[in-house]
């Protein structure tokens, strides 16, 4: 039964028209040097679907109701630090942009422009407004959905990245990779309410249930910083083991009690306990881990290894992989949908 809907899926993927009323919780994540998603099938354990995306898939989230997938699309070409821009292609323009992934039909119905370079993006809580950080622009674009309209623009720090949203939907944390710095955005009135500074080259945040406190990761500062999200200030930073350790990546465990971190060059996932802000342990997950997702039991976590072009599924209880699942080239964003 199980081998006739994997290749029932499999067909749908390659017709890309073919919907599935049913699909059960999946990860999806994003590859972005082969342009395409990896679909999972949480109960199996493996990849039943890769459809093609466009340039670039990084970003990536979900809808409330599971059923859109919402994912930056970017036609600037792939700069790793330190390289020489001057010696670089110039972007495709046209490639840029927020594909809209339907999870029934298994295939993206359209792209949203939302200004130039996106690389990361999140939602208000009723799925209405998308932010997206524009990487090249330093700044950030507010869309509505219903319109597929950007209804404002707001400055930020140079190349912003991680874009994220509070429990209670009011603010969004856009990180600042040149900058150092975290700008927090009202929501409704897409305004500036604050900006504070952190260890180096932030990439991402992630938010207490609660909304009482946020943890930004800080690539070249090997560090967490630990921020009072009410006040958007930040209140200590915890200091990874070795220089090797890059927070890149994180998820917060959905009652609150860990804080979950990807190393990239360090291989590993490194766990925070959220009541003393102390690393409680790690997890050796695969190379260059960067996008993570959690399942809604907190049991279960899935990390994109970019080098490996694989993602690994974590037992959190255990803290060892469970099993590992190919994926495109160079996986990087990851979600799971129930």
């Amino acid at each position: 039964m199980i081998a006739r809907r994997l290749r029932v899926l499999a067909a749908c993927a390659v017709l890309a028209g073919c919907s599935s009323p049913t699909p059960g919780p999946r990860v999806y994540v994003t590859n972005e040097r082969s342009g395409d998603l990896t679909v999972i099938d949480v109960a199996t354990r493996r990849a039943i679907a890769t459809v093609p995306l466009g340039k670039r898939p990084r970003g990536i989230r979900a809808a409330p109701d599971g059923r859109t997938l919402y994912i930056a699309l970017s036609g600037s070409p792939i700069a790793p630090p330190g390289v020489d821009e001057s010696t670089l292609p110039p972007p495709d323009r046209s490639a840029d942009g927020i594909g809209v992934f339907d999870t029934r039909q298994m295939k993206l119905v359209r792209v949203i422009a939302a200004g130039t370079d996106p690389e990361q993006l999140s939602l208000n809580n009723d799925g209405s407004r998308l932010f997206v950080a524009n990487e090249d622009a330093a700044a950030a674009s507010v869309v509505d959905v219903a319109s597929s309209k950007v209804v404002a623009t707001v400055k930020v720090g140079e190349e912003p990245e991680g874009v994220d949203t509070n429990p209670a939907g009011t603010v969004v944390y856009v990180t600042s990779e040149d900058d150092s710095e975290v700008f927090a955005i009202d929501s409704v009135s897409a305004t500036v309410l604050a900006t504070f500074e952190t260890p180096a080259r932030p990439r991402s945040s992630g938010f207490l249930p609660d909304g009482s406190r946020a943890y930004v990761t800080c690539e070249n500062g090997n560090a967490v910083a630990v921020v009072d999200a009410r006040t958007h200030r930040v209140l200590t930073t915890i200091k990874m083991a070795d220089d090797a350790h890059r927070p890149m990546g994180i998820a917060v465990a959905p009652d609150g009690s860990r804080v979950y971190v990807t190393t990239g060059r360090g291989g590993d996932v490194v766990i925070i306990d959220a009541a003393t802000n102390e690393i409680i342990g790690s997890i050796e997950v695969g190379q260059r881990p960067w996008g993570i997702a959690i399942s809604p039991d907190g049991r279960t976590a899935y990390t994109a290894n970019g080098p490996s072009n694989d993602v690994s599924i974590v037992d959190l209880e255990t803290r060892s992989v469970a099993a590992r699942v190919k994926a495109g080239d160079s996986p990087w964003g990851a979600v799971y949908v129930p």
